[in-house]
């Protein structure tokens, strides 16, 4: 199998290098980074073939076309090529096999490592074991596990098959797994009993046992050793790993399934979102080695559970030859510098950190360690306010890039964020990636700069879902598929994000589209209220929500604070809320009433849920879907109430 060739020397970022052997062996002036995107987004055949070519990607089976179908949905990326996603994944391009390949740290037991040639025996073995239980291609595997090298190694296994993945994590209730996984129709489900979180350990067994109840496909249970317990009736992992086993990698088309996806469900059972072999193998190895500038010797760690792309997105530093960093536990236990030691610790080039958890660490006027090795820091999951970029630069300094970056499930990679060839704007992401035709549509479809608008993709990409597990074919007029991106602006993707870009091609995220504020047809970002809200010491969390006038009014704006241990909301405290709006904002962002919450409700990755909680404030009752995608089961009981 072809090995990564491309050059890179000290001080030279891996866009860099792209960018030289683009205009070496494509003849295209790929100056900076503008003429570099540009490029980019007019000549995809151009641009994704050279992605593969600079890559070294391996297509068994040669493609009759770099893009066979240019319409959205249902556009055709390399018809007719053969691939296998964890081929690339294990070859470790650049590496020795004793090199490590993943360091794996957990509150339930001690530090795991594994070298490349360690991961590749394990996979083969994993491999072996699932043939044994009779999964074949098509068919689907299914964990309920926490992020452990286990749940690594089977992923790359029932890939090699060319079986579905699909992963949630164990924290998830049982109603919300069944939710997502029956859809699926899996054979097999990997599970442990239990794990540990900060210093409690947490039983499993019985939401286990639900599981297998609610999903009657199943025809095999593999427990893994992880926390207090076993499982009654299941194959035991070394079972699974007993036999040895020549590693082997059935090539597959480019568009055949790789993993299932799932959106929050707050709005009905979540959608399963179809990711194929070819569209992730191409769209990773561009966004780590280009955007991330990961390549071998690097190392990735990034906060994420099983159950969020970030998971999918971070094991997949190994396609660049990079090694990456499992965690699994509390992630501010027992404070909020573990992350930043363990990032010490292991040598992480890149860390990755929700803007949350930075501000948390500013709130709390932590300073991180020395961290020698650190080239990247990557923000994700909301909107990083101003002062988290002061933050990160007075604290990492100059020879750390501040990558911010939005991007989401259903692409699962990122739309916006930043480079190594691009700059870093306080208070906004720096700019479309490479290969996405982002731009801000207004309601009639037409291209807007300066204002807020739908973020739109204009053109396809190779990662853009396969479709819904289940659903009608997306060129169907009646699938959920177009149903979901494509019912606004015809042809072109919409998103579900406001978005305003600069002059200069930066952009702020303002919210989703779907939960921003139309106040008397004035487009009010969410994420704008947030950043000026929660910089009263009073204020630990917000969450703000419109309610809309039918006689076409006004309506109501709705502000609910989560405040600080020992705050209280008085008058004196609403009329500062309303004043710092009103001067950092505008007199539309005062809202008409301010109230207390115990707790504002987000989901598993950290996201707001505005619109469960509109949803709520209108009539409807608490859906149980929407609960089970709750960090805090009891966040909605307080709007109930409220009601």
């Amino acid at each position: 199998m072809p090995q990564h060739s491309y050059p890179l020397t000290g001080g030279v970022s891996r866009i860099g290098a792209f960018a030289d052997w683009v205009r070496e062996h494509r003849g295209v002036p790929a100056d900076d980074y503008a003429a570099l995107h540009r490029w980019s987004v007019t000549d995809l055949e151009g641009f994704w073939s050279a992605v593969v070519e600079f890559f070294d990607v391996d297509l068994t089976t040669p493609p009759r076309a770099v893009l066979g179908r240019r319409e959205m949905p249902g556009a055709e990326w390399f018809p007719g090529a053969e691939l296998n996603y964890a081929a690339h994944a294990l070859r470790g391009a650049g590496t020795a096999d004793g090199d490590v390949a993943v360091v794996a740290h957990s509150q339930t037991r001690d530090v795991v490592e594994l070298t490349w040639a360690q991961l590749r025996d394990q996979v083969a073995r994993a491999r072996a074991g699932l043939l044994r239980l009779g999964v074949g291609r098509g068919d689907t595997v299914v964990a309920y596990l926490p992020n452990i090298p286990e749940t690594l190694v089977a992923f790359l296994a029932a890939a090699s098959l060319g079986a579905v993945w699909a992963s949630c994590a164990p924290e998830f209730g049982a109603r919300s797994v069944v939710d997502r996984f029956a859809q699926v129709e899996p054979s097999v489900l990997l599970a442990a009993p239990g794990y540990t979180y900060g210093d409690k350990p947490v039983d499993r067994r019985d939401e286990v046992a639900a599981l297998r109840a609610g999903l009657p496909t199943l025809r095999h249970v593999v427990a893994v050793p992880y926390g207090a317990g076993e499982l009654p009736d299941a194959v035991a992992w070394d079972e699974l790993l007993a036999e040895p086993a020549e590693p082997a990698y059935d090539p597959v088309p480019f568009d055949h399934p790789l993993y299932v996806l799932f959106s929050s469900g707050t709005t009905g059972k979540p959608k399963a979102i179809v990711h194929g072999h070819g569209g992730i193998t191409v769209e990773h190895l561009k966004n780590h080695a280009l955007s991330w500038d990961l390549g071998p010797g690097d190392r990735i760690l990034w906060f994420s559970t099983t159950a969020w792309m970030m998971w999918n997105a971070l094991v997949s530093g190994l396609l660049c030859g990079a090694s990456v960093v499992l965690v699994d536990g509390n992630p501010v236990h027992p404070d909020v510098g573990w992350q930043w030691r363990l990032a010490r610790d292991t040598g992480a080039t890149l860390m990755g950190a929700s803007p949350g958890f930075l501000m948390a660490c500013r709130a709390q006027g932590y300073a991180p360690p020395p961290l020698p090795r650190l080239r990247q820091l990557g923000a994700a999951g909301s909107p990083l306010p101003p002062e988290g970029y002061a933050w990160v630069a007075e604290h990492l300094g100059d020879g750390v890039l501040l990558n911010v970056g939005s991007g989401g499930t259903d692409v699962c990679t990122g739309i916006v964020q930043g480079s190594p060839w691009q700059p870093v704007v306080t208070g906004e992401i720096a700019g479309p990636a490479l290969g996405v035709a982002a731009a801000a549509f207004d309601a009639d479809g037409k291209p807007v700069v300066g204002e807020l608008g739908e973020l739109v993709i204009t053109e396809p990409m190779p990662s853009m879902p396969v479709g819904f597990w289940g659903d009608l074919p997306p060129t169907e007029p009646d699938s959920r598929y177009r149903a979901s991106y494509f019912d606004v602006y015809p042809g072109v993707w919409r998103h579900g994000d406001w978005v305003r870009f600069s002059d200069s091609g930066s952009c702020v995220i303002a919210g989703r589209s779907d939960a921003t504020l139309n106040r008397g047809g004035v487009r009010l970002g969410t994420a704008e209220f947030y950043a000026v809200v929660e910089e009263l010491p009073e204020v630990a969390d917000s969450l703000v929500v419109h309610l809309e006038d039918p006689a076409g009014g006004n309506g109501e704006l709705l502000l609910f604070v989560q405040l600080v241990d020992g705050a209280g909301l008085d008058d004196a405290l609403r009329a500062r809320i309303a004043r710092e709006l009103r001067t950092a904002l505008s007199p539309r962002h005062v809202p008409d009433r301010v109230a207390a919450v115990p707790v504002v409700p987000r989901n598993r990755t950290g996201k707001k849920l505005e619109l469960p909680v509109k949803r709520i404030l209108l009539g409807a009752p608490v859906d149980d879907t929407a609960r089970g995608v709750l960090a805090d089961p009891t966040a909605l009981d307080g709007f109930e109430a409220l009601r």
